[in-house]
């Protein structure tokens, strides 16, 4: 069995989690409401305050999805309860970050500032002008727009100007040689 699958989900007290038709599960919490439409094919049981997911056979599609469909729904119930969050990091001189209302403004080395609209459930920090937080309850959301905000200037190799995640290491290659 997958040990990622066979784990239990514990649900804390404060959320509610409904299983409907077509395996849609929502979550209910105090930072928000999840759903997602899960395969219909994996078995989602509710006891008291715990979730489990089983699946109905040892093919290798059941088996594949046993694990994945466990962590979406763990993900969730995280997601309602403490919310995700990634930094970014910004190196090169000149370049900042700023917060405006709802509005993220990147000043990257373009010849243009680059505005990113804040979208509903994620919320921007600017906590110095080279440091980003993006915060919400959806971990997939949060992960692509920290992405789309990383892809506007990605580090380069040289000198590692551009935008990072906090945690990324960046390879460095030497530059050019001088002639002997």
């Amino acid at each position: 069995m997958s040990r990622i699958g066979r784990m239990p989900i514990a649900v804390p007290a404060g959320v509610t989690v409904t299983v409907g038709e077509e395996n849609l599960v929502t979550v209910n919490g105090p930072k928000g409401t999840l759903s997602q439409k899960l395969p219909l094919e994996m078995i989602i049981e509710q006891e008291d305050s715990t979730l489990s997911i089983k699946r109905p056979s040892e093919e290798k599609k059941h088996k594949s999805l046993h694990g994945l469909t466990r962590t979406l729904v763990n993900n969730m119930v995280v997601g309602v309860t403490d919310g995700f969050k990634k930094q970014l990091d910004i190196n090169g001189v000149g370049y900042k970050a700023a917060k405006q209302g709802k509005q993220l403004v990147l000043n990257l080395g373009y010849s243009h500032n680059i505005v990113i609209e804040e979208p509903a459930g994620i919320s921007f920090e600017v906590p110095s002008p080279t440091m980003i937080i993006i915060s919400g309850s959806n971990k997939q959301q949060v992960g692509q727009i920290a992405a789309e905000i990383r892809s506007k200037r990605p580090p380069e190799p040289y000198l590692g100007k551009g935008v990072k995640y906090s945690d990324e290491k960046i390879r460095r290659k030497a530059g050019k040689a001088g002639k002997k």
